[in-house]
């Protein structure tokens, strides 16, 4: 009978475990799904009336200062992008800053869920789970989600400027012949792209 009795408990647990997973998933549904739409729906709309040209133009503008290269530039690109698009603003930057920007970038997508879900919402989870923790201590979330945002900013701008200095080091490593290869490759590339468009004129003449 306690071997019975056992087995039972072993099933309520195990059952009951999914239960409060439902629970858990009922909440996100009726919590953290809304807010998440009508955020993303709200950034959506922000980025068609600024112009996504603009905000180009103020990831181009952001390459030339370090403070606004690793700082301002991943949390407009997190903001208005999202997780994984922002890694694309990338592409304003020089070779030698693409890596530390990137690794900026992809630093800052967990502490912004705090304040803005919709940037990483495949990835809310994270912060659901950490957020039911802090409510069951009956502290407040918000004071959470702040230090959070702003620890990460701190964070991301010290990556930043780590990696910057590493991928210049490992630049500097490279040997000659290799650099001069990469330059020809580049100058092939370009001549076949510039060929390539030509012969594509020549056919729609």
């Amino acid at each position: 009978m306690n071997i019975l009795q056992f087995f039972v408990a072993v099933a309520t647990g195990f059952i009951g475990m999914f239960q409060k997973g439902g629970t858990q998933f009922v909440g996100l549904v009726t919590g953290i799904v809304p807010l998440l739409i009508v955020l993303m729906t709200a950034v959506n709309a922000l980025v068609r009336f600024i112009g996504p040209e603009r905000i180009d133009k103020v990831a181009m503008a952001s390459s030339n200062n370090i403070f606004l290269r690793y700082l301002v530039l991943p949390f407009l690109a997190v903001f208005f992008l999202t997780n994984p698009m922002a890694y694309t603003m990338g592409r304003f930057l020089p070779e030698k800053q693409k890596p530390a920007f990137y690794d900026s970038a992809v630093s800052f997508v967990h502490p912004i869920l705090g304040l803005f879900p919709h940037a990483n919402p495949g990835e809310i989870f994270v912060w659901a789970g950490i957020a039911t923790g802090i409510t069951t201590l009956h502290l407040n979330v918000g004071d959470l989600a702040v230090r959070y945002f702003f620890v990460g900013l701190v964070v991301i701008f010290m990556r930043g400027l780590v990696t910057e200095r590493i991928t210049a080091i490992m630049w500097a490593r490279r040997p000659a012949a290799a650099t001069s290869e990469e330059a020809e490759a580049e100058m092939n590339m370009s001549g076949v792209e510039a060929g390539g468009a030509a012969f594509a004129a020549g056919e729609e003449a």
